[in-house]
């Protein structure tokens, strides 16, 4: 009998994701209520916004929660290597073997080109897609252009009729029409794969027997039917699981809720109750009890009981079962729990040195520094009351300096300060325009310990959480402003 395997494969760009987790989770439960495996693999193609710092961040999330995986790149495996930038002789090999075969060709046209025909497409409202020109090139004309080393990448063939029956474990067969699919690039000019061709040939090598993943993907999932069918490998069972959203149904985003699982680590959530938020999207035990272990889930995991409908990840919600995990608590384990998360000799040691030269009596630093101990902050707008600024500048410069500081993946000072630097810089204004507002907005009062000093020991998501609070009480941002300042952002150095 076939070992059953799951994956999770996210990309090291950004913080760990919510939506990962539940992936994740979801993916754990159902090998492990099969007896099976469960694996992490990196999906570290982009080579521009991968990194490593981001790779060891979902490394810690998923294990802060509680999710662990038999094979992966910091823990080996059989399979290996599970880093696909590590993994390009493997890509170039199949990439060869379907332009062999004749399922894929190598296209020469420029980003100019493509760009011109998806306009003409378009403007006859056409679907966008790519004609097929290089397809056209006989075997000699393709060779000449490889020889002379111009840059290419590789597209594969599809149908243009009919229909593809996408079996989906949770929906039964969708019928997606071939029409609908482009000539998807496989290899980029970089010779690194894309999504589509990694994912497959990782997924067979690995001996994945079942992928589930999010809804997102289903649109998509006859270009993988058919590079499967090409290389004449059988294809895991395929799993849509639906997406998590917003209390206004709208996808969840950071701009809405805030979306990295080291937040809600940083809150002081417990990450059993993080888990048991997360189980609860879309599915729920055999007798609709909310509160419950990952074991008890792994006990009682039936996809079937998947709920289609998008499930609303609720702040609020997520709160209320975070209480109520912390009132079973004994009191020694409850103190335990916050020596942990806040009152832990390496988080006082990095404040410590910011508090001393300010207090004359250990009573004093409650006041002065209880912000490092707080998630949401109680502010006021009349402290964001600027000499120089007008009300609608004040937002400006903060909303700029929170897109810097989304964009920052290694978060120390000196790079907290470049972020704020280059923004007042562009907007011709002063360094001591802009930190009375951080004071405000990260420390809840108009002065305290150094400002930068306290934003990297509180760390990305609490700072840009609370700069996110502080805009919204300001009045947020409107779509005509947004669009008016990420213009703005794209020319800020």
């Amino acid at each position: 009998m076939t070992t059953v395997r799951t994956r999770i494969a996210p990309s090291p760009t950004g913080d760990p994701h919510v939506g990962t987790a539940y992936i994740a989770l979801f993916n754990l439960c159902f090998a492990r209520q099969h007896g099976g495996e469960f694996i992490l693999r990196i999906e570290d193609t982009d080579q521009v916004r991968s990194t490593r710092e981001s790779e060891q961040q979902i490394y810690d999330a998923l294990r802060w929660l509680g999710i662990e995986w038999s094979e992966g790149p910091d823990v080996g495996g059989p399979h290996g290597p599970y880093r696909q930038s590590e993994r390009g002789p493997i890509y170039q090999k199949y990439n060869a073997e379907l332009v062999e075969k004749g399922h894929a060709f190598h296209c020469f046209c420029t980003t100019e080109r493509l760009d011109k025909l998806r306009a003409e497409q378009t403007d006859r409202k056409e679907t966008p897609r790519y004609d097929g020109l290089c397809m056209q090139l006989s075997k000699d004309q393709v060779q000449q252009r490889l020889a002379a080393g111009e840059p290419n990448v590789t597209r594969m063939k599809m149908p243009t009729e009919g229909v593809c029956v996408v079996p989906d474990m949770l929906r039964g067969e969708v019928e997606i029409p071939w029409d609908r699919m482009d000539m998807q690039v496989l290899m980029k000019t970089d010779g690194l794969p894309t999504y589509f061709l990694a994912n497959v040939v990782d997924d067979h090598l690995m001996g994945i027997t079942h992928v589930l993943r999010g809804e997102e993907w289903l649109p998509s999932a006859p270009k993988l039917i058919k590079l499967y069918e090409y290389f004449g490998w059988e294809q895991p069972q395929l799993c849509y699981m639906p997406l998590l959203r917003n209390p206004d149904k709208s996808k969840l985003s950071k701009r809405k809720n805030p979306t990295s699982i080291t937040f809600y680590e940083r809150m002081g959530f417990l990450p059993q109750a993080m888990l048991n938020y997360l189980g609860r999207m879309g599915w729920s035990m055999p007798d609709e009890r909310e509160k419950f272990s990952l074991d008890e889930m792994i006990e009682h995991f039936d996809i079937q009981r998947v709920s289609l409908g998008g499930p609303i990840f609720d702040l609020e919600k997520l709160s209320w079962l975070n209480g109520q995990w912390l009132r079973e608590l004994s009191v020694e384990a409850f103190a335990k729990e916050v020596q942990k998360w806040a009152l832990n000799p390496e988080y006082l040691m990095k404040i410590a040195p910011h508090v001393q030269g300010r207090v004359e009596t250990l009573s004093q630093i409650a006041p002065l520094a209880g912000f490092f101990f707080a998630g949401a902050l109680p502010l006021e707008a009349k402290l964001f009351e600027h000499k120089k600024l007008s009300p609608e500048q004040v937002r400006q410069v903060m909303q700029l300096i929170l897109w810097k500081l989304e964009a920052l993946r290694q978060w120390q000072k000196d790079q907290i300060t470049a972020c704020i630097q280059a923004v007042v810089e562009h907007l011709e204004l002063k360094l001591r325009d802009a930190m009375p507002l951080m004071f405000v907005a990260i420390s809840g009062q108009a002065s305290s310990v150094s400002v930068l000093d306290a934003m990297e020991i509180l760390g990305p998501d609490l700072t840009r959480f609370r700069l996110r609070q502080a805009i919204e009480l300001l009045g947020g941002v409107s779509k005509k402003e947004t669009k008016e300042w990420e213009k703005l952002l794209a020319a800020i150095a």
